[in-house]
């Protein structure tokens, strides 16, 4: 499938600020293996005002551009168009796990703390000596733990906090996935991207996870709707949980309250 991505990202302030500082995480990733991925064949990032746009490679290979405005401004629009190309199925074949990504992806963090609800879903799904079962039996029951419901939790929610209201969003989906592989000794990370909805292009900024299997590599599964990623979902970023993949960071000057507004569409190219 070959789709196309515009994300605009606009910051207003109610005054005018003297410079900022943004990071921005939004370009998709050249990713997969033998048997499918996805391949980046076009990526624009552009700032008004106008400013010189520089990248990097963080910790997790994410790719962030980042940007300084060093003049007065009162608005900073930031666009990003891609188009990728993506298979029908996702595989990362990847080599094994290295001592510290070990560490890293089963580690738990202020996101996915250990929590006895948790503790207990895990224990429930575990499939005796089939990892890969166990990771989807960990998915379908994320998925049935959690309502989906907008405005029921926020971006600081943390994985025992949504499954004790039994609500969330996408986000928290994943940190309950992830808290729960990572209790059942099975490496996990967190992803970030889109996911191609024909009947509602604008709602399109998404969030799943990766699982490690060793010997299988990474299997991607998506507890929101309960399945594996396919040629519908785009890989922008990936870690231990949201902390290390926001799409937007950065710092200001001035005494402005900042307003930002995001509009995203997923198409097909």
């Amino acid at each position: 499938m070959k789709l196309r991505i515009e994300h605009i990202t606009t910051f207003s302030y109610d005054s005018p600020i003297s410079e900022a500082y943004t990071e921005m995480r939004l370009a998709p990733m050249d990713i997969g293996g033998q048997l499918g991925g996805q391949r980046r064949t076009f990526f624009q990032l552009r700032t008004e005002p106008g400013e010189v746009v520089t990248r990097y490679l963080d910790r997790y290979q994410n790719e962030v551009h980042y940007f300084d405005v060093l003049q007065s401004h009162q608005q900073l629009r930031v666009t990003a168009i891609s188009e990728i190309l993506t298979t029908d199925y996702f595989t990362d074949d990847g080599a094994e796990l290295s001592p510290l990504d070990q560490f890293d992806y089963l580690m738990h963090t202020d996101y996915t703390p250990v929590h006895e609800l948790i503790h207990q879903l895990a224990e429930d799904n575990v499939v005796v000596g089939n990892r890969i079962a166990t990771a989807a039996a960990l998915m379908t029951a994320v998925h049935n733990a959690i309502q989906y419901e907008r405005g029921a939790t926020t971006v600081k929610t943390r994985a025992d906090e949504a499954l004790i209201l039994g609500k969330g969003v996408c986000q928290d989906y994943a940190h309950v996935m992830l808290a729960a592989c990572r209790l059942c000794n099975l490496p996990a990370r967190y992803v970030s991207g889109y996911l191609f909805s024909p009947n509602a292009p604008e709602m399109a900024s998404h969030a799943w996870v990766d699982v490690y299997v060793a010997g299988h590599g990474w299997r991607s599964l998506d507890p929101t709707h309960n399945c594996p990623q396919d040629g519908k979902y785009v890989r922008i970023a990936t870690g231990r949980d949201y902390a290390d993949v926001p799409p937007t960071k950065g710092i200001y000057k001035g005494n402005a309250k900042e307003k930002m507004k995001v509009d995203v569409v997923v198409k097909e190219a």
